[in-house]
């Protein structure tokens, strides 16, 4: 039986939140009680410290909001001390315990049915749940149960498991090699494609990967376990100062498995604002002259291997094409220079084009790992070369952290020879694995930092960009299914920043609809009518890791941009025929659609004065590990080795010097690659 992460005490604070913010319990799909079970099936399914403390943070606003007087009064009572505590309070504190509305909401629209049996499979998963009762009362219908034809145009909902990994690559625990030729640490972007490219030249690889390994049968449609088993520390990672939530993979693939796919170069025709930085020449600026011939070759070697085709437009049909439309319709009226020069499409990504029999189907679940095994992740592209097409197939092993690199003599130019690995496997267990020929680092932006800090590494985690996201959800007079197609499926680069159309299943939707109480559940049972989509701005090397994480303060020029942002976001989706926009502001407010523009600007210079007042996110963090020909001034060369090692390569978005503007995926592998594609890069 799993342990439940939350003692009694705490389990009824949850259920008394899951009373208050909700509607009355009567009014429910399931009970409160429901609820909280739920949340202990969660919270009991991510490793590490979050359970804890999550339970001491709303034990802490329990006590903020009055305790057991708070706990024993009418709803009524409690609704109106949240509004007055959390909702509409200006203290930074109060404002970051307020969200855990979104935990709360997760317990409820995240409910699932078990399916019989000790191993269901994805089709005995959903058809347990045909009659989910909260699932029903907002007309959501699972893959599995939607009509479709079963053509090329319309594809039939079918799990394809023929790229899954085979079981021969990984490493059992308990048989941890002593030694290897070259450990790369990570298996997402970055560490994938250094693993593929190095196999093909003979190496012996061990690729170390922090996360578990889930296949094709075993990622479902059912959210919670998903997100609790994929995303490091279950999808709610945040900065220090929990302004912004950061998602990260923790699992084989890492991030590639649980994003949309999208495949954006730094600058292309039709693909990216003309009149947006020249990223190369930025990062010139900064001590790290990239040849664009170079990197234009590693993005068409990688391009290769996904896949990447322009998405097809069946997999927006729906919210997709209601973006461009409205777009279109908003651009006809305008007179400012950066919307007219605007670029809107379709995304290219590694989906692979619509006649292949892997095909993307159009799901919906790609933030969640993609349930029918189509998404060309790392461990369905990248990872599957390194470990079957190769001169010397790498090996994986799951589920073991990277404590730090070991260092044996210099060697004659008086460079740090790594010579050692130590891992740290999730019983506590440590391993230290010899290296004879090199190390790759390729954990992420946050990890890899903290693990050449602890080898010694000097300037680490620092100037780290993130680009920053935040949803705007809008109410349709008719319906629109957004949810059964590709999450983003279409964009605008409008320079300053980019619209990209985004929707998500139901529990991940919920977050995503901002709002209290029972206004919030009158949006979230108009969900069939919901269209949505999400401004991305960059904020550059804002951040920096200190004790482990990642600190980022948000200046008020990147206000500015955000402001800008979600009010052309707004202006567009009224464009559209939206009755009501609701953008992510934690007050929930709603705007309509007889609101002028003037009045539109005026109203988000109001709302948005500090970085608490909206719901902000980012998947893209970069930099921390910048390249700089100046050993002084950056902590790798322009061939991504560490700065005084012989045999360290960093492969990961980390090495970027500024913020790169578009999602980081496509150029983080092809930084990889640039390195380590037909090159002998440790003798």
């Amino acid at each position: 039986m799993q342990e439940k992460p939350f003692n009694p005490f705490i389990a009824a604070i949850w259920r008394r939140l899951a009373e208050t913010m909700l509607v009355e319990p009567s009014q429910m799909a399931i009970t409160p009680q429901q609820v909280v079970d739920n949340l202990q099936a969660m919270f009991g399914n991510i490793r590490g410290r979050t359970p804890a403390s999550t339970g001491l943070s709303v034990f802490a606003a329990w006590v903020v909001l009055g305790g057991p007087v708070w706990h024993a009064a009418p709803r009524s009572f409690r609704v109106w001390r949240v509004k007055r505590r959390l909702t509409n309070s200006r203290v930074n504190l109060f404002q970051d315990m307020a969200r855990i509305r979104g935990i709360v909401y997760a317990g409820y629209y995240g409910h699932w049915l078990p399916a019989p049996g000790p191993n269901p499979d994805q089709q005995a998963e959903e058809e347990a749940n045909r009659d989910n009762p909260v699932l029903g009362a907002i007309g959501y219908t699972l893959p599995c149960h939607r009509t479709r034809a079963g053509t090329p145009d319309d594809p039939a909902i079918a799990e394809f498991t023929g790229n899954d990994l085979p079981a021969s690559a990984f490493v059992d625990p308990e048989a941890i090699p002593d030694e290897v030729e070259v450990v790369v640490i990570g298996s997402g972007a970055g560490g994938a494609v250094a693993a593929a490219n190095l196999a093909a030249e003979g190496y012996e690889v061990l690729v170390v990967e922090a996360g578990p390994y889930l296949p094709s049968s075993q990622i479902t449609t059912h959210e919670k376990w998903m997100s609790s088993s994929l995303f490091k520390d279950g999808a709610i990672q945040t900065t220090r100062d929990r302004d912004i939530i950061v998602f990260q993979g923790r699992t084989v693939g890492g991030s590639t498995v649980i994003n949309n796919g999208i495949c954006l170069r730094l600058a292309a025709d039709g693909e990216t604002h003309p009149d947006a930085n020249d990223v190369l020449e930025t990062w010139k600026g900064l001590g790290a002259d990239i040849s664009r011939t170079d990197l234009e070759h590693a993005y068409r070697n990688v391009e290769a291997v996904l896949g990447v085709h322009e998405i097809d437009k069946r997999l927006g049909r729906n919210n997709g094409t209601r973006l461009l439309s409205a777009w279109n319709a908003y651009k006809a009226g305008s007179t400012e220079p950066l919307d007219q020069r605007a670029i809107a499409g379709w995304f290219r990504k590694n989906w692979g084009s619509k006649t292949e029999p892997n095909a993307c189907v159009s799901c919906g679940y790609c933030n969640t790992g993609c349930p029918y095994g189509r998404k060309r992740a790392m461990p369905e592209s990248f990872l599957r070369r390194a470990v079957t097409d190769t001169r010397a197939p790498a090996r994986i092993l799951a589920d073991a952290e990277v404590a730090e690199i070991g260092w044996g003599p210099r060697d004659a130019q008086g460079r740090r020879v790594a010579s050692s690995v130590k891992v740290v496997l999730p019983d506590y267990r440590g391993k230290t694995i010899r290296v004879t020929k090199g190390v790759v680092v390729a954990a992420g932006t946050i990890a890899s930092s903290n693990i050449l800090a602890a080898s010694g590494i000097a300037r680490t985690g620092r100037n780290i960009s993130l680009n920053i996201a935040c949803p705007v959800p809008a109410l349709m007079p008719d319906e629109v299914r957004a949810w059964d197609e590709d999450q983003m499926a279409t964009f605008i680069d409008r320079g300053d920043f980019l619209i990209e159309s985004h929707f998500q299943p139901p529990m991940s939707m919920s977050s995503l609809v901002p709002g209290w109480f029972d206004e919030h559940f009158r949006r979230m049972h108009r969900y069939n009518r919901l269209a949505s989509a999400g401004a991305l701005f960059p904020a550059d090397r804002r951040g920096h890791i200190k004790g482990g994480k990642l600190s980022f303060k948000l200046q008020q020029a990147d206000l500015a941009v955000l402001r800008r942002a979600l009010a052309l976001l707004t202006k567009v989706h009224f464009a559209g025929g939206a009755l009501e926009v609701y953008p992510a502001l934690l007050k929930g407010e709603t705007l309509h659609a007889d609101m002028t523009h003037a009045e539109i600007d005026a109203y988000f210079e109001r709302a948005i004065r500090e970085p608490d007042d909206v719901v902000l996110s980012s998947s893209h963090p970069h930099g921390g590990n910048a390249i700089n020909a100046d050993p002084a001034k950056g902590v790798v060369d322009l061939d991504q080795r560490v700065h005084g090692t012989a045999n360290v390569l960093v492969c990961d978005a980390s090495v970027m010097p500024s913020c790169i503007r578009v999602n980081a995926q496509l150029t983080t592998m092809a930084m990889a690659d640039r390195v380590t594609f037909k090159k002998r890069v440790f003798g």
